[in-house]
Parts: structure tokens; sequence; C-alpha cells
């Protein structure tokens, strides 16, 4: 029997975390709601005094804009398909 290696275990959780949120249900403008909060880490990181403080405010702001942007129900899917419906 193969040996579960760190990386390995870490795989399998994260592949555990992302199935399960497919699954569940999304929350009504959820991705808005993430982009705000990825917005206020994004502008609180510059007022940060710390370096180190600053660039985890910046990388986890970052990371939750992305998200809003390209999650499953996030604004670069919703906006393809409002787009795809309108007939030029």
């Amino acid at each position: 029997m193969p040996q579960q290696t760190p990386t390995n275990a870490a795989n399998d959780a994260w592949q555990k975390i992302k199935t399960a949120d497919e699954r569940r249900p999304s929350l009504p403008g959820e991705h808005w709601i993430v982009f705000g909060l990825g917005a206020l880490l994004v502008t609180k990181a510059a007022r940060q005094r710390s370096l180190i403080g600053s660039a985890l405010m910046l990388a986890a702001g970052s990371a939750l804009l992305g998200r809003a942007a390209s999650g499953r129900e996030g604004l670069i899917k919703t906006a393809s398909q409002l787009l795809s419906r309108r007939r030029f």
C-alpha cells in the first residue's frame, strides 16, 4: 500500500474542499460580498506599517478578488452569460 506523503495529503484535502464547495448552494450575491471583502483587504494593505502584514493582506485580498471574478458564479461567468443572451 503506497504511503501518503504530506503533499498528497494536502492535495487530497484541497480536492475535498473544492468538491464540497461545488456541491453547496450558492448565496445570492455571494461574488459581490467576496469582491467587497477582497477590495477592503487590498486597501487596508496599503495602510499597514509592517511589510509582512501588508504582503499578507494584499495576497489575501487578491485571492478574494480572483475568487469573486472567476468563481463558480463569479463576475466573469455572470457577465459572459448576460452577454451571450444579448442580441445585437
